[in-house]
């Protein structure tokens, strides 16, 4: 995409609405504006920002399904969304959202008195028998399916009083082997003790367990959908590095990426396994390279402390397995190396997360490179057919130092 505000939005369903140049025409309260100006350093909506937040914040509160690609600021949609909604003064839980992004939600809320809660599997340190929790009193709750269901389970999270309930990543949260279970019963348990919530779905891809949860619940909503080749993110440039062992990618990137990469802001390097994460952190910090890695069995804290720094800049390198391959969202991420490509248990490509990974970087339409590594014959195939997949040619560099500065040079770093 030369710039998401091009992509081409097919909206069906109701056009009563008219689209919000700026965030004022949304009629948002003033708390929220500042937290959108002051917090977030937006200047005006997104394309999709545009179209899809009249539709939510606009009665009857209709039902939205919405296909949008990373970056176009899908987040901050649901966000607001969920937000506007709810009554500061009642200290009841009045928006869920599945799939955990709670940081927007806290920045965003920052001045409107709104408190969130984060439902997501506690580490054994911190571990509360479910019986001996509080009920929740806040306001807004974002987590993972199989948590949100434990806790309404129980009765410690009414949804009687729910406005709004978001899917982020319906794609992932429905897959078969995944969450949907626990989705579709959140969703089950909602409808029968809130009646007119209204739910919002968004989704990268639009595969067929999104599609059939749509048909089954979603009666009468608008929809709307971004064409399925700008999901490939074009504005990024793409490139593939051979290498002969695990040690020459740890050269490549001190020698050749981080050496000639004059503008890079900051980086995220994919790994497959916690021991890899761990080798490359201990190989680059010795080199003298600020950088933090996350893998799942950190505890809550210290992986929410590590992405903090990295938010906050303090970090310019970021290790991390897939676990931040979906909705994290930092401006400054303008460089993303796939140490490891995406492949799925059965050695397929999982090109869904690369397309996912890809997006890390090239956020609202800033500049972005991704770097390939790709060391064996499996890793070649692998990227081939993902190649395939998207119908798109990635080009290799060839090992020397003009090659990678050219490269980096083409993608405005």
């Amino acid at each position: 995409l030369d710039d998401p505000d091009d992509s081409e939005i097919k909206v069906t369903g109701d056009t009563v609405y008219t689209s919000a140049v700026t965030f004022e025409d949304l009629k948002l309260s003033d708390e929220l504006i500042k937290g959108l100006y002051v917090e977030m350093g937006f200047s005006k909506p997104s394309k999709i920002q545009a179209i899809t937040l009249p539709m939510i914040l606009t009665p009857p509160y209709k039902d939205l399904v919405a296909q949008a690609h990373n970056g176009s600021g899908k987040t901050t949609c649901f966000v607001l969304g969920m937000l506007s909604r709810v009554d500061p003064k009642r200290k009841i839980p009045q928006a869920i959202c599945i799939c955990p992004t709670r940081e927007l939600a806290q920045q965003m809320g920052k001045y409107t008195g709104i408190t969130s809660m984060c439902a997501i599997p506690s580490d054994s340190a911190n571990y509360i028998p479910i019986n001996k929790r509080p009920p929740v009193t806040e306001q807004v709750v974002i987590g993972t399916p199989g948590t949100i269901k434990k806790w309404t389970s129980a009765k410690k999270l009414s949804t009687r009083d729910m406005k709004i309930l978001v899917f982020d990543e319906a794609d992932h949260m429905l897959a078969e082997d995944g969450f949907r279970d626990d989705s579709e019963r959140i969703m089950k348990e909602i409808q029968r003790s809130s009646g007119g919530c209204q739910v919002l779905l968004f989704s990268a891809t639009f595969n067929e367990a999104v599609k059939a949860f749509v048909s089954r619940v979603i009666k009468d909503g608008n929809q709307i959908f971004v064409k399925k080749e700008e999901l490939t993110l074009e504005k990024v440039k793409q490139y593939k590095v051979q290498c002969p062992d695990e040690l020459s990618k740890v050269e490549v990137i001190k020698d050749k990426i981080f050496e000639f990469g004059q503008k890079v802001g900051q980086t995220i390097i994919f790994v497959r396994t916690r021991n890899s994460a761990r080798m490359l952190h201990q190989s680059l910090t010795e080199e003298g390279y600020e950088c933090t890695s996350v893998q799942g069995a950190l505890k809550q804290e210290d992986r929410d402390q590590i992405i903090k720094e990295f938010k906050d800049g303090l970090t310019k390198v970021l290790i991390t397995t897939d676990l931040l391959a979906r909705g994290f969202d930092q401006r400054q991420v303008n460089l993303v190396i796939n140490y490891d490509l995406p492949i799925k248990h059965d050695n397929e490509p999982d090109c869904e997360l690369y397309l996912h990974r890809v997006g890390r970087t090239g956020r609202f339409g800033s500049k972005g490179a991704v770097f390939n590594f790709l060391c064996t014959d499996r890793d070649r195939s692998v990227m081939e057919k993902i190649e395939r997949h998207f119908q798109h040619h990635i080009p290799e560099i060839p090992n020397s130092e003009e090659d990678f500065e050219s490269a980096l040079k083409d993608a405005g770093l």
